[in-house]
């Protein structure tokens, strides 16, 4: 599909043709073909976003909490309207499974619309404290900048609570997933966004995004990607003083005590780290499994592999589609053959692309069993369908293999007795920790300890991050 607005900006409350000549394919990882083209923004591009988000900032900070919650349902609305759209959008310029796209990749952009909305609802900007006004109020001018793995998850997530405090924003999405943020910003424009509230430019990360990072205007970035181009947002916003919001890489433990359902925790972690082919920052890819029970999780999770379709992501019967480009298969396929030089066994998948699948970035579903906590496939982030599992010999063995990671996105634990599982969450050093599989929930802070970022997003928590506290000392005197 393709949008008639792929080779503008939606800059000032208008779509505007960029000032240079610029312009990218964007690949359709299932077919390794064009689907569209877009426009590369440059510097002077991105200074009339921000500009337009600078002027409007005054007056949209000073509007009603009940006028920006109308507002937000208002995008839920025509988000909803163009819901399928969004989808196949998703499907086509990720290669997700149109089912997955619709379900997960689609609802999570609704879902975090809704949670904020009724986050915002609840959210109270002053506080009394003695003789004190403890107040929040809106830090200003962001710059958002997203990834390509879970387009509208990371777009909403930020552009939301950004709106709800009172912000205006410069979204700079993934050169390699535009369209569905292109769908998004005419979502915002049809909601009736304020002129220069909203403004989205396409462009390169170091072009645009680190330019946004060091811009005297911006006074905060969000950004979510690698820890590797976090480190150098910080380092150019740095320079200006300004407030660095991050979500970066993960390699999240999931950690299976002995009295666990060893059949369903298996099963359930290995679908969790092949969803959406393994791009995910928090995906558990290191599987911790008791020694005296690492034989039966093999023969449990090489059936698991067997079982998952890898294919067209049109159809409907599709578990698994591509990777998002040929430079990330070729990233996977070096990880995979780092895992069987250093000595891990092979349970499942392997080198290559899988039986049939001649064109397209797919990647066979890969398990590695007998993985050492020291292997380059255990500590690196793969971003890719890879499972390693480990063997831990008693609780605390597992705690600490799970906590020895410059990574602390998110963790798992699973166990028969929840008072146990519980002590075990505790004591990971992660952000988010999931318990038994417990479903999703945007009203947790979510977020990472160490080298996976700082900052909180979600509902109220997200909210919070977008804004700045004045305390007010004598107002009751």
């Amino acid at each position: 599909m393709q949008s008639d607005n792929a080779s503008k900006f939606y800059i000032d409350g208008r779509w505007v043709m960029p000032g240079g000549a610029g312009r990218m394919d964007v690949i359709n990882p299932a077919t390794e073909n064009p689907f569209m083209q877009i426009a590369l923004g440059t510097t002077e591009d991105a200074d009339l976003a921000v500009q337009a988000a600078f002027e409007a900032f005054p007056t949209f900070s000073k509007t009603s909490k009940i006028g920006r919650v109308e507002l937000l349902r208002n995008v839920l609305r025509c988000y909803n309207d163009r819901y399928d759209d969004i989808a196949r959008a998703v499907s086509t310029e990720l290669g997700a499974p149109l089912k997955f796209a619709r379900e997960a990749q689609a609802w999570a952009g609704q879902i975090h619309l809704e949670s904020t909305i009724a986050a915002l609802e609840a959210f109270s900007f002053d506080e009394h404290h003695a003789s004190s006004m403890i107040t929040w109020e809106p830090i200003g001018v962001c710059a958002l900048i997203t990834p390509w793995n879970w387009p509208l998850n990371q777009i909403v997530c930020k552009v939301a609570p950004a709106l709800a405090a009172g912000c205006t924003v410069v979204l700079k999405p993934s050169e390699l997933a535009p369209l569905s943020a292109i769908i998004f910003a005419e979502v915002l424009e049809e909601a009736g966004i304020p002129k220069g509230v909203f403004n989205l430019i396409n462009g390169t990360g170091p072009e645009v995004g680190q330019y946004l990072a060091g811009h005297p205007r911006v006074d905060m970035v969000s950004f979510t990607g690698s820890t590797r181009a976090g480190i150098m947002v910080a380092k150019t916003a740095a320079e200006t003083v300004k407030r660095v919001a991050q979500e970066l890489g993960g390699k999240s433990a999931n950690i299976v005590l002995a009295d666990a359902d060893l059949e369903n925790a298996v099963v359930k972690g290995v679908e969790a780290c092949f969803s959406n082919s393994g791009q995910s920052c928090d995906a558990p890819t290191r599987l911790l499994i008791p020694t005296d029970r690492h034989a039966e999780a093999h023969d449990i999770a090489r059936r698991v592999a067997a079982a998952t379709r890898v294919g067209d992501p049109s159809s409907e019967d599709t578990d698994m589609g591509p990777v998002i480009s040929q430079q990330q298969f070729d990233k996977i396929q070096r990880m995979i053959g780092l895992g069987i030089e250093e000595g891990a066994t092979l349970v499942a998948g392997g080198p290559g692309k899988p039986e049939g699948l001649d064109v397209g970035f797919y990647v066979k579903p890969t398990i590695f069993g007998g993985v050492a906590p020291e292997m380059t496939i255990a500590r690196e982030e793969i971003f890719g369908p890879v499972l390693s599992i480990i063997p831990y010999d008693t609780e605390a063995d597992a705690i600490r293999i799970a906590n020895d990671s410059i990574y602390g996105l998110a963790a798992y634990v699973q166990g028969g007795n929840l008072e146990t599982a519980r002590a075990v969450a505790r004591e990971l050093q992660a952000g988010s920790v999931y318990v038994n599989y417990a479903p999703w929930d945007t009203h947790a802070p979510f977020g990472g300890y160490k080298q996976s970022g700082n900052g909180r997003e979600y509902s109220h928590w997200g909210i919070r991050d977008f804004m700045e506290v004045k305390g007010i000392v004598g107002w009751g005197a």
